[in-house]
């Protein structure tokens, strides 16, 4: 799934996550505590309430994520853009511990089932934050797959275009993107003089990929698209001037902005970046990718803990796919065999629209597999998209776009077209499962539909979001996919590649492993190509612990799944188990855990 959308919207809505220094937030943190006390010692105002401040924190919430609001239909906020600047992100911290003084000092004792779960949702997810503030990854704001660029960038995809006002609040966006800029290029300043950078492996092609908008000529700009067809319910004489009024704010704003930012990254970023690949390279940065494993796992269990879960699962799947290579009649070992799958090519497109085409029928074939799978289904459709061109090459094989709130927008299948000869046909059932249906749109759709406080609507814990994507991809085998040796081969190598995650994360932050000791791991034990293998362990060394969630959470579900299974026996059913696992939004595994033994409590009274 996308990562730039991957960070949580609970707690705060930290789109760029930062921290000040400790005795700076303790003293920015007094007011508010203060605060806080007095109000708790004032009788005569009213007694504060989990509602309360969940409707207050969901309010700042959108306040700090304008882009965001806008697409839940909330317009308060539709000229600005974001505040990426140290200044603003001691601000949100600030407001975070407000919350959790807030939260503490409420009486819990009679808070309802469901409430209880907010308050520790909540809680959790705030404390995080506070605790991941001491280390440095406020500087973190742009990576080899996004960056300040793509908040501008990505604006005609992620807004609304349905009114005049639509249109006069995207041009003043369009205006304010050099002072955003300016700002992110100032934390990112900040960030390379305290050591703060990203490993120069994982970087290549980044300055290119700012510089793809630098254009002479705004009508050539992807910032033009909304301007494309003229909206009927505005006059001409309007759409003249909207389309006169974003062309002069790309041309006098936008470029040079985007100009001065490529240059800040070419002269002073990148010649910053760290030639180790591993977070423990980074100050305290052991304890940082331990905070951050954690987080992302929502489990306790250190790095070196997860690496031997990996290398468990790296065995036992390979064991499995030896078995499917005997049912195909290939004769050679297993390298042979992973060359035959690189090389032949019966197994690749020959043209983009090939490509689009075979993942389009597999989705609508998964569509059709849902009542299989599922008693709920979403209202919310999708649609697919190939991944633009500019970022295609050094990002991954698909993402997922969630919808936006307000169903202004479908979610997004994103399929990477660039690099055919890297894009096996035999994955695409796996790859369809796993980011469109019964994977990623159908649970962040459910999740939005789901009657839950938004902050839980629209949060992400990656360990839940990921690992169903995963499970999702083994549900084929309930619903009549994988029949075909090969596909049923590319699911295991999808799932091999999320244990060799496990091994391959931990190795390269908290073991020393190099890149290419990484590639070489996942080459040897997935079918995956290696132009994929290279931009995946890209993606892990510039967002440490995110892929340890994906295998992680998957191996919860599957434990929850043969311990309903064992205990319902012949009442066991697969579409309400599914359902029950989605029925409360995305939540840490613990919580998962305690909801599926009281829902198999439920079916067996």
């Amino acid at each position: 799934m996308k990562s730039v959308f991957l960070r949580s919207l609970i707690a705060g809505a930290f789109f760029f996550s930062a921290a000040s220094a400790q005795e700076e937030v303790q003293e920015e943190l007094a007011p508010a505590i203060l605060a806080t006390e007095e109000n708790m010692q004032d009788e005569t105002a009213p007694p504060d309430t989990l509602d309360q401040i969940m409707d207050d924190h969901w309010a700042w919430t959108l306040s700090e994520n304008p882009t965001f609001a806008t697409t839940l239909g909330v317009r308060d906020y539709d000229d600005q853009l974001g505040d990426p600047s140290l200044e603003g992100e001691a601000r949100r911290e600030t407001k975070t511990a407000a919350f959790i003084a807030r939260l503490e000092a409420l009486d819990t004792e009679n808070l309802s089932a469901d409430d209880a779960i907010n308050y520790k949702l909540l809680l959790l997810d705030l404390k995080n934050d506070l605790d991941g503030a001491q280390f440095g990854g406020k500087y973190f704001l742009m990576s080899n797959r996004y960056g300040p660029q793509n908040e501008i960038t990505d604006l005609p995809s992620q807004l609304p275009f349905f009114t005049l006002a639509d249109y006069e609040s995207y041009v003043a966006r369009l205006e304010a993107a050099p002072t955003f800029l300016k700002a992110a290029t100032e934390t990112l300043r900040a960030g390379a003089q305290a050591g703060w950078t990203r490993p120069c492996a994982a970087m290549d092609g980044v300055e290119e990929t700012i510089r793809y908008h630098v254009i002479d000529d705004a009508n050539d700009s992807v910032l033009m698209k909304p301007f494309e067809k003229p909206l009927a319910t505005i006059s001409k004489r309007n759409w003249r001037q909207l389309k006169a009024d974003a062309a002069d704010a790309i041309d006098d704003k936008v470029i040079p902005a985007l100009t001065a930012f490529a240059d800040f990254y070419a002269t002073e970023y990148a010649p910053a970046c760290k030639q180790e690949v591993g977070a423990s390279a980074l100050p305290d940065g052991l304890a940082y990718y331990t905070h951050r494993a954690q987080v992302y796992t929502t489990t306790d269990k250190t790095p070196a803990e997860i690496h031997k879960i990996g290398l468990s699962e790296v065995a036992r799947i390979r064991a499995e796919m030896e078995k499917v290579i005997e049912t195909t009649g290939f004769e050679g070992d297993f390298k042979a065999f992973q060359e035959f799958l690189r090389t032949d090519p019966q197994f690749y497109a020959k043209t983009p629209e090939e490509l689009m085409a075979v993942n389009a029928l597999v989705a609508k074939k998964a569509d059709g597999a849902l009542t299989q799978l599922f008693t709920r289904l979403p209202r919310m459709p999708y649609t697919l998209k190939p991944i633009p061109e500019e970022i295609a090459e050094g990002t991954t094989t698909a993402y997922y776009e969630p919808a936006a709130g307000d169903g202004s927008r479908p979610g997004v299948y994103r399929v990477n077209t660039s690099k055919l000869e890297t894009r096996p046909l035999y994955e695409i059932e796996a790859l369809t499962l796993h980011e469109a249906v019964p994977g990623h749109h159908l649970q962040i759709a459910l999740a939005q539909e789901t009657e839950i406080p938004d902050f839980r609507k629209y949060g992400f814990f990656t360990a839940f979001v990921e690992g169903w994507g995963l499970y999702a991809e083994s549900l084929g085998r309930d619903a009549g996919f994988y029949e075909d040796p090969y596909s049923d081969f590319g699911r295991l190598s999808y799932e091999m590649w999320r244990a060799c995650r496990l091994v391959v994360d931990t190795g390269l932050h908290a073991q020393g492993w190099s890149k290419q000791q990484a590639i070489d791991y996942m080459a040897d034990n997935t079918a995956l190509s290696l132009h994929n293998i290279e931009a995946e362990v890209n993606r892990y060394i510039t967002n440490p612990g995110q892929a340890l969630a994906y295998k992680m959470g998957e191996l919860k579900m599957q434990e929850l799944r043969k311990r309903a299974s064992d205990a319902l026996g012949r009442e066991f059913d697969l579409r309400k188990f599914n359902d029950a696992l989605l029925a409360s939004g995305a939540v840490p595994l613990s919580v998962l855990e305690d909801n599926i033994d009281a829902w198999i409590d439920e079916q067996q009274n």
